[in-house]
C-alpha cells in the first residue's frame, strides 16, 4: 500500500493523483483522494483498479481545496472490495477526519476485541477504522494527545496519515518498518510512503519521518511530537529488495544502489559459470547490473516486460499470479539461445513465478539456467503488510536449498545471506528480516488469544 498527502497546495488533489502514479506499484487493487475545501466541506472519490481506471471522468475537479490525502490499495484476499478501499472518512461532534494507512497493525485482534466490548461497531477490516475509533474513544482535549494515545496501543509496522479540515498528520510506526518521508511543495507540504512521488510533483525531498513521530502540518509549519521513547530503525527489507521503487531514497540509503550492491555481493557469495546476466524486470534489474559488473559477465536483456502488466506477487489469487506470469514477461530468444544463463532475481516467495520463468527460458533454447537470489531464503510469514499468507505456501519454509532448486527447475540456485542483505543497505543498520530469519522486531500476537475465544 502506499499513502500520500499534500498541505497548503492549491489544486492539492491534481499533485496527489499524479504522485500516487509515482506510487503505483505499490497497490492496484484499488485507490482514492480527499480533500477539504476551503470551507471546510469533505470531498471523496474511490474506486477498484489502478488510477487511470479509477480516475477518468474529471473526477479530480469535484475534490477542491489545498489539502488533501491519497492512497493506493495493496491487493489483500482478505481485505479486498471497496470498503477497504482509503482514505476512510468518520464524523464526530470534535470534527471530521480522514485516515489513510500502510503496512499492518499485528494486534488488530485484540485492539477490535477492545473496541467492541465498548460499543463499536465496524464498517472494514482497516487498521484506520481501528486508528479512528481509538482516537476517539481516548480522553484527551488535544487531537494530538488523543493520537498519541492511540498509536500506543498498536503495534506493527505501519505508517498512517491522518487529515482533518486544517491540518495534515503523518504518524510512523515505532520500529521504523514501514517508509514515510517529507517533502516542500512551493509554500507547501507534501507527505508520501516513497520519495520517488516527489519529482512528479514538483515536491523537493526534506527528510524522513522518524520512527516514533507524529508530524504535524498547518499553518504554524512542521511541529514534531514523539509519541514513543521506544524507536528502532528496522526499515523492511523487502522494501528495499521489491517494493520501493529504484529512484526512491528510503531511510537514506537510494534503493538502487542498494540492489545493485546487493547484487555485487550475490556474485561473490554464489558465482556461476555463464555466458550472460540476465535481470527479472523489473525490481531484479539493478541487482542483475551488480552482479554482472562482479562477475565480468556480460548483462543483457534476455526477458522483456509487457509494460501494461501489474506485479503477479501483489494479485489477491494465486490463480490471478499464475495467469500474469506470462501476460507479464517474455524472453528473448535470440539473446537466450544457446547461452548459459545467471537469471537474478530479487526474491522468491512461493516459487510459481520463478518456475514458469525458468521453463520459458529454457524453451526459448537456454543451455543451462542458474537462478540467484538477491536476497536470503524467505521461510517465514510476514505480519507487517507482505501478503506471504501461509508458511506452507513460502517456497522455502520446508525445503532444502536442493529441493528449492529442483522445484523450480533450475541448474543451480543461489541465495544472498543475511549479513550481506544488511550490509548492502548504507543508511539502516540494522533492517527487518524477519521473513528471512524468524527474528521479528514486535511482539506477535497471532497466538494471544481475545476475550471472546
Amino acid at each position: 500500500m502506499g499513502v500520500l498527502a499534500v498541505y497548503g497546495v492549491p489544486d492539492a488533489s491534481t499533485h496527489i493523483y499524479y504522485g500516487l502514479h509515482n506510487l503505483q506499484h505499490r497497490g492496484q487493487e484499488g485507490g482514492g483522494i480527499a480533500t477539504f475545501d476551503n470551507d471546510g466541506k469533505y470531498c471523496r472519490y474511490r474506486g477498484l483498479g489502478l488510477l487511470s481506471e479509477i480516475f477518468t471522468n474529471g473526477e479530480l475537479t469535484h475534490l477542491p481545496g489545498t489539502l488533501g490525502i491519497g492512497s493506493v490499495k495493496y491487493a489483500n484476499a482478505s481485505k479486498g472490495g471497496l470498503d477497504n478501499v482509503e482514505p476512510l472518512f468518520f464524523h464526530h461532534r470534535s470534527g471530521d477526519f480522514a485516515v489513510a494507512a500502510d503496512g499492518n497493525v499485528v494486534n488488530s485482534r485484540q485492539i477490535a476485541d477492545y473496541l467492541e466490548k465498548r460499543g463499536t461497531i465496524f464498517q472494514t477490516g482497516t487498521d484506520s477504522e481501528l486508528l479512528a475509533h481509538l482516537v476517539k474513544k481516548n480522553a484527551g482535549e488535544d487531537r494530538i494527545v488523543n493520537i498519541v494515545k492511540a498509536l500506543n496501543m498498536m503495534e506493527g509496522g505501519f505508517a498512517f496519515v491522518i487529515m482533518t479540515p486544517n491540518r495534515i498528520y503523518a504518524c510512523r510506526d515505532k520500529h521504523g518498518i514501514k517508509p514515510l518521508c517529507i517533502g516542500t511543495l512551493g509554500e507547501g507540504f507534501v507527505v508520501s510512503s516513497e520519495s520517488c512521488a516527489f519529482d512528479i510533483m514538483g515536491a523537493r525531498f526534506l527528510r524522513d519521518v522518524k520512527p516514533g513521530e507524529i508530524v504535524s502540518l498547518d499553518r504554524h509549519g512542521i511541529r514534531s511530537t514523539l509519541y514513543s521513547r521506544f524507536s528502532r530503525h528496522q526499515m523492511c527489507a523487502m522494501e528495499y529488495i521489491y517494493f520501493a521503487r529504484p529512484d526512491s531514497d528510503i531511510d537514506g540509503c537510494n534503493v538502487h544502489a542498494y540492489r545493485k550492491e546487493a547484487g555485487r555481493r550475490l556474485a561473490r557469495e554464489c558465482p556461476a559459470q555463464a555466458d550472460i546476466v540476465v535481470g527479472v524486470p523489473e525490481s531484479s534489474l539493478s541487482a542483475a547490473m551488480g552482479y554482472a559488473e562482479e562477475s565480468g559477465l556480460p548483462y543483457e536483456m534476455g526477458l522483456v516486460k509487457h509494460k501494461y502488466v501489474g506485479r503477479t506477487f501483489i494479485q489477491p489469487v494465486q490463480s490471478m499470479r499464475e495467469l500474469g506470469v506470462k501476460m507479464k514477461l517474455s524472453p528473448v530468444h535470440s539473446i537466450v539461445n544457446g547461452k548459459r544463463i545467471v537469471l537474478v532475481d530479487d526474491s522468491i516467495v512461493r516459487g510459481t513465478t520463478s518456475l514458469k520463468i525458468v521453463k520459458m527460458l529454457r524453451e526459448a533454447g537456454a543451455k543451462e539456467v542458474h537462478v540467484r537470489i538477491a536476497s536470503p531464503m524467505m521461510r517465514f510469514t510476514c505480519h507487517y503488510g507482505v501478503d506471504t499468507s501461509t508458511p506452507e505456501e513460502l517456497l522455502c519454509s520446508h525445503r532444502t536449498l536442493d529441493q528449492a532448486r529442483e522445484a523450480i527447475g533450475a541448474d543451480s540456485l543461489g541465495y544472498l545471506s543475511p549479513e550481506s542483505t544488511r550490509d548492502s543497505c548504507f543508511g539502516c543498520a540494522d533492517p527487518c528480516q524477519a521473513c528471512f530469519t524468524g527474528q521479528y522486531p514486535t511482539l506477535l500476537y497471532d497466538d494471544i488469544p481475545s476475550s471472546e475465544d
